[in-house]
């Protein structure tokens, strides 16, 4: 499905002439020629018509004659919008059936029924053709890889009329040179063996930050198999060896961010979708990735909207993981240490590993599944998922109409697409399409609802990175708190300096449903940061944190979080679903809190960027806050050697009559290797509640450990009852 925009034919505008009377009069387009287009996602055209006119006739004004003036240009606005939908229709047999009209097809959206405008046959071979003979190409090894650019459609016409359109789309941010080979051979093979004459394939990859065209859309094989063997050799000798860690986005560098988090994945994802929709053609997005792993800080809101990205560029994800068939031995295979500890007996490590692997594949399952495409998992083959694309990619109906509702109010558009009486065959098409959002320049007043307006889109907006990380510690039997941090990148918001702004405003706004759909809790706050040269200093390498807290009950609930820079207008949105535990049943093992992994900590008053460091947060609340210093989390786990590292947490006895000593320390694991581990730390005191909290800090010096990527694990035991509890992170450590 796309969107474009054009004028409509027949369309009434009221225009104001300078005297203010205002009329009223039909604007007659000419007979509809094709359509416009523009870049995606949701393209609105407003069709500005200019008519200029000069009233000679001179005034008459007692006395003496009026000089002659020119009346000011007239401008008359209308916008529609014309949603573009691809359409299979199959028989019985799966036959692609061909020879319908317009007239054959009734398309209703919302229930209110449409006017097709636009109408086109796209025929392809299907199944596919033997390859046809390699094309006469002149390209000379390239030494460098290309940089091009997904090329648009001029007005009134479609650029691959019956062509198939495959995007091979290479992740190599997070994906191994063993995998990167394997995909990049598998492509190479696909060219010289599997590629037809109907089809045209695009090349782009995402690395050090940025989504690269290498290869616009050609049938060229020589010189698409030119850029992939540049692409085994590799670019660019001189360059540094990591060039996605030169940016200061968390106060660090952007390699925390790709590390833990798989945003920027998912938003490079969106980036390339949006890049495949300046064609209205139907189009597949072949995407190796050695798995992509949601996990506690990664924003939902960024899956969600890359999927609604691909929805309204037309484009089908075809998920391809490129590890193939990997099958583990039970105590790991020789690339890893030996395994220590409980796990490797009663089969926790085994699951452990199972399961991580598992959520590793059931990202790429749902990017293929919710976008028409499917997912290749476990299978060596990785030609196939390419083959997949293309043989299911048939003969199609180009469908355009121009939406009765022109509202731009972000909401979502069911679509219908049925065929007339008489009529009767299979149906593929987007089922329907989320309306356009703009937001435009808002007064005082109309802020707040721009804002509401923005929370309640089922469209997310990511313009903004949002981190966070949310912990829980039990308060009493009944109710837990749960601080609630927040990073965001100062670089971000130190745009609006460069503007000439003086300040900038940070309007947040955010929700907690239970499973209910129930609202339980919510904030709403506006900070105001001035923007003094020093501080957009300090912003471009600093990240803004945002600090707050919550009690709630045990049970499963939903966060919905939203940011808004006021200045530039750009939103960022964060989703998550989390989980408070009923400590009260835990009884085969020692009853825990949320870890907390920091490397700072601050007074409350010298907290430059905490938003929040005047809302005088009570120490017997929030267990963070002790001795008038705040421990403030590592959202993204990322510390440096030269800075200690503060592990906090607590545990709960409420079964014994008084409390028991217990004993806890820290290891850290490279692989499955111990690296590190502390000594066993006894600890005796209590808090003085009836849960007998207790507890735990470690300080712990990293000076000694290489740099590298660690799993950090903390053990609590209960020498007396027999019991204990783990905790496992992962953690990179920098120099």
């Amino acid at each position: 499905m796309r969107r474009l925009s054009a004028s409509s034919p027949i369309q009434r505008t009221q225009w104001t002439s300078r005297s203010g009377r205002r009329r009223a009069f039909p604007r007659v387009r000419p007979a509809h020629a094709g359509y416009v287009r523009l870049a995606p996602p949701l393209l609105l055209l407003t069709a500005a018509l200019l008519l200029a006119f000069t009233l000679a006739a001179t005034a008459q004004v007692i006395g003496q004659n009026a000089p002659t003036s020119a009346a000011a240009p007239a401008t008359f606005q209308a916008s529609t919008q014309l949603v573009v939908e691809t359409v299979s229709v199959k028989d019985k047999s799966g036959n692609p059936v061909e020879g319908l009209t317009a007239k054959d097809f009734t398309v209703t959206e919302d229930n209110a029924p449409q006017t097709i405008k636009f109408f086109e046959f796209q025929k392809l071979q299907a199944p596919p053709t033997a390859p046809s003979a390699p094309r006469v190409s002149n390209a000379a090894p390239l030494p460098k890889l290309p940089h091009s650019a997904i090329a648009t459609e001029t007005p009134g016409n479609v650029k691959y009329r019956d062509r198939r359109l495959l995007a091979l789309y290479f992740d190599l941010s997070a994906m191994p040179i063993p995998d990167q080979l394997r995909a990049f051979a598998s492509a190479r093979t696909f060219l010289e063996t599997q590629m037809t004459s109907d089809d045209l394939v695009a090349l782009m990859r995402y690395e050090g930050g940025a989504v690269q065209v290498m290869q616009d859309f050609t049938g060229d094989r020589d010189r698409l198999e030119s850029i992939l063997q540049t692409l085994v050799v590799g670019e660019d000798q001189d360059a540094p060896d990591n060039p996605a860690d030169t940016g200061t986005a968390f106060g660090q560098d952007d390699g925390e961010f790709n590390l833990f988090n798989t945003d920027r994945q998912l938003s490079a994802l969106q980036t390339a979708a949006k890049m495949l929709g300046a064609l209205n053609e139907k189009k597949a997005l072949i995407y190796f990735a050695s798995g992509l792993r949601l996990n506690g800080v990664d924003n939902q809101a960024q899956l969600h909207a890359t999927v609604n990205a691909a929805v309204r560029a037309g484009v089908s994800i075809w998920a391809v993981d490129a590890r193939g068939l990997v099958a583990e031995a039970p105590m790991g295979d020789a690339s890893r240490g030996s395994q220590g500890g409980v796990a490797m007996y009663n089969g926790q490590g085994v699951m452990s590993r199972m399961n991580s692997f598992q959520r590793s594949q059931d990202t790429l399952w749902s990017l293929a599944s919710d976008t028409g495409g499917k997912a290749l998992l476990d299978y060596n083959d990785l030609t196939k998922g390419i083959v997949q694309a293309q043989q299911a990619m048939s003969s199609y109906y180009l469908v355009g109409y121009y939406t009765s509702n022109a509202n731009l109010d972000g909401k979502f558009r069911r679509i219908k697409i049925s065929l007339n009486a008489g009529l009767t065959a299979s149906l593929d098409y987007r089922q329907g399409y989320f309306a356009g959002k703009q937001f435009r320049k808002y007064n005082t007043a109309e802020k707040d609802r721009q804002l509401e307006d923005a929370f309640m889109l089922g469209d997310p907006i990511t313009e903004l990175t949002i981190a966070m990380e949310l912990n829980y510690f039990q308060l009493n039997r009944s109710e837990y708190y749960v601080p609630v941090f927040v990073k965001i990148p100062g670089s971000e918001l130190a745009l609006a300096k460069r503007g000439g702004a003086e300040h900038t405003v940070i309007d947040i706004m955010g929700e907690v449903k239970d499973p209910y759909n129930t609202t339980v809790q919510n904030m709403r706050e506006r900070i105001d940061i001035k923007l003094s040269d020093s501080t957009a200093a300090e912003l471009a390498k600093k990240p803004i944190q945002y600090d707050t807290g919550f009690t709630v009950l045990p049970d499963t609930y939903k966060l919905k979080f939203l940011v808004r820079d006021s200045e530039t207008g750009r939103i960022g949105t964060y989703e998550t679903s989390f989980v408070i535990p009923n400590l009260n049943k835990e009884e085969k093992r020692i009853a825990i809190s949320s870890v907390v992994l920091s490397s700072q900590r601050v007074e409350k008053k010298d907290a430059l960027f905490n938003a929040a460091k005047d809302k005088g947060v009570s120490e017997s609340v929030d267990p963070l806050v002790q001795e008038g210093q705040h421990l403030i989390p590592s959202v993204t786990r990322v510390f440096s050697k030269a800075k200690d590292m503060y592990i906090y947490l607590q545990a709960y006895q409420q079964t014994p009559p008084t409390a028991q000593p217990l004993v806890a320390f820290v290891t850290f694991y490279r692989g499955q290797a111990k690296a590190f581990e502390t000594s066993p730390m006894e600890v005796r005191e209590s808090l003085n509640n009836r849960l007998k909290t207790m507890p735990l800090k470690f300080d712990l010096s990293l000076a000694k450990l290489p740099p590298g990527e660690y799993t950090c694990q903390v053990t609590v035991l209960d020498p007396n009852d027999q019991k204990a509890a783990f905790w496992q992170a992962p953690v990179l450590l920098i120099p």
